[in-house]
């Protein structure tokens, strides 16, 4: 039987220098989970996203996905075809259409035959609600569009994980919406989902457990519903106070 954990930290540690970003982190995420990292600025959520998918190589502990371990070298690009990566920026080719932008990977990286690409691409485009945005470029779309765009090129690759960092921070408020609709329909599909965002509507509404993460260690961690209204610890407490009064 397939192992329901699909990834898995332990003991992680990474360090910038002298400064120690992730501090003997210890998560493990269940296949179909969608986990919302919280915490302030500079606590270490994005690293810990990168880490995931092997963009930063710790100093301590292990990553795992599926099993394996997330390490440099000839097996990680295959590991990290399985892994979906949002950014807060969008990093679309400015001189490629939508379409190309979807069926670049796939076709290069997958070897994924040109019509069966661009049909996916199509698919996906309405599956994220702008089918009729294919041929346009990203300089004529809004930024919620494009990070829509972003998303489908993302879910082109057919990954067992997506990973969100702060995909809505960039976005006018009119436009979060549209971006977190197209999340919560991922995740009401099944996708595991691990999502950094200080969305905590959105955290309340359709995450399975809170993370949080002060300084580098998780400080607490629970069902959304039961973080809001216990928070445990005095840094979670003043965290949830500032987005209760903000």
């Amino acid at each position: 039987m397939r192992d329901q954990k699909l990834v898995e930290l332990v003991g992680v540690r990474k360090a910038f220098g002298d400064h120690v970003v992730l501090d003997g982190i210890d998560l493990s995420v269940q296949r179909g989970e969608v986990i919302v990292i919280a915490g302030p600025s500079g606590s270490g959520k994005s690293t810990m996203l990168r880490c995931v998918n092997g963009l930063e190589t710790v100093d301590g502990g292990d990553v795992r996905f599926d099993g394996r371990s997330i390490r440099p070298g000839k097996g990680l690009s295959g590991l990290r075809e399985q892994i979906g990566f949002v950014f807060q920026q969008f990093h679309l080719f400015p001189h490629m259409t939508v379409l190309a932008n979807i069926t670049l990977a796939p076709l290069k990286v997958k070897g994924m035959d040109a019509e069966q690409a661009r049909a996916t691409a199509h698919e996906l485009l309405a599956r994220v609600g702008i089918a009729e945005k294919a041929e346009q470029y990203p300089a004529d779309l809004s930024g919620g569009q494009q990070q829509r765009v972003a998303i489908a090129r993302a879910l082109a690759m057919d990954p067992q994980l997506m990973l969100f960092d702060e995909p809505t921070s960039a976005l006018d408020p009119e436009m979060i919406r549209e971006v977190l609709d197209v999340m919560r329909d991922l995740a009401h599909d099944g996708m595991t989902m691990l999502v950094v965002t200080h969305e905590m509507g959105f955290a309340r509404e359709v995450c399975d457990r809170l993370v949080f993460i002060d300084g580098g260690q998780i400080v607490e961690e629970g069902p959304p519903a039961e973080f809001f209204a216990n928070a445990r610890s005095e840094r979670a407490r003043e965290f949830v106070d500032k987005i209760i009064h903000h």
